[in-house]
């Protein structure tokens, strides 16, 4: 493949995953996904990627100093020879295979959620391109436009209250019906605001249920330590409590669903949790405790997560915003 030389510009915003290939000195070679990717700067052109030290390209990239980035959504967007916008839907299995689901001429719904928040009219300016008219033409240059004073954080909405016997854990299909939208001059007060929007009103009781599976559990301790510090109380189910309690995090034991009271259900129905994190095993079905207690807590009022990443971004929110000086940001007015 002959090399290819571009032009500064954005080429990897907004973008789901990319394919990143690596080599080390000694000619092994591996292809891996990576979703935290983007440009740092544009003169000169930079750009970066996030590797967790546990994945097994990290330490080919640390001995060479190189990677690759392959521009998918560019690729299949020349492919299908389609001008103006394009919506992909991938989805990642393992860490190193990635499977488009399908691909759309259209807008997605965070395109009016950018407009708004950057003040660039998407969707009248992508009409245009698809007729001919040049980005100067419309008054912008190609490329990174002027940094927003705000940052924004999308965040789905579900209601799965309203929609008796759907199990709550998610997956590749879609179950939001909705976003809302979070605003602020910082991350973290965004990120509040936005788990504000979608329901989840913390603290009221500081009480909380924790039941994770034994792949999580150390992910657990850390997350449940923070918890902790906020004076929050962790229930949690024996093999929870006991990995908690080993990576020195307080935690009540507690019986599970069918076993004698107090269980799990009693503390539910006792209608002062705050919170439950119960991350499903592999193939989980309704037949399982954990759909019981999921169910449950959702038709009593109770939040609900079902993956650690989102218990690490609420309880990072929870920490670093104070909820009695939360600012107040006209939309309208945002440009």
């Amino acid at each position: 493949m002959a090399k290819e030389t571009w032009k500064p510009g954005n080429m990897l915003y907004p973008l789901p995953a990319v394919l990143v290939t690596v080599a080390d000195n000694s000619g092994n070679e591996n292809i891996f996904t990576v979703a935290w990717t983007g440009t740092i700067c544009t003169d000169p052109a930079m750009v970066y990627i996030s590797v967790r030290p546990s994945r097994y390209s990290y330490d080919m990239i640390k001995k060479s100093g190189q990677f690759v980035i392959n521009l998918t959504t560019e690729k299949l967007a020349k492919a299908l020879h389609v001008k103006g916008m394009i919506n992909i839907q991938f989805i990642v299995c393992g860490e190193d295979d990635v499977y488009v689901i399908e691909v759309n001429p259209r807008s997605s719904r965070t395109v009016p959620y950018i407009s708004k928040v950057t003040g660039i009219p998407i969707v009248p300016l992508a009409t245009r391109a698809i007729i001919g008219h040049k980005i100067r033409e419309m008054g912008y240059t190609p490329g990174l436009q002027k940094e927003a004073d705000y940052i924004a954080i999308k965040m789905p909405v579900f209601s799965f209250e309203k929609i008796r016997g759907a199990d709550i854990s998610l997956g590749p299909e879609m179950k939001s019906t909705g976003e809302c939208l979070g605003i602020a001059t910082t991350f973290n007060e965004a990120l509040y605001k936005a788990f504000l929007g979608a329901g989840i009103n913390l603290p009221k009781y500081k009480n909380m249920i924790m039941t994770v599976r034994d792949e999580d559990k150390g992910e657990a301790v850390e997350i449940g330590r923070r918890f902790d510090a906020l004076g929050y109380r962790i229930f949690a189910t024996r093999g929870t409590a006991d990995a908690l309690k080993e990576g020195g995090v307080k935690a009540i034991p507690v019986n599970k669903i069918e076993q004698e009271s107090p269980n799990l259900m009693d503390l539910i129905l006792g209608h002062e949790i705050d919170l439950v994190i119960d991350t499903p095993p592999q193939g989980a079905d309704h037949a399982r405790d954990g759909f019981v207690i999921r169910r449950n807590a959702i038709e009593t009022g109770v939040n609900v997560l079902t993956a650690m990443d989102t218990a690490r971004a609420l309880v990072t929110s929870l920490e670093n915003t104070d909820i009695r000086q939360l600012t107040l940001i006209d939309i309208a007015k945002v440009e």
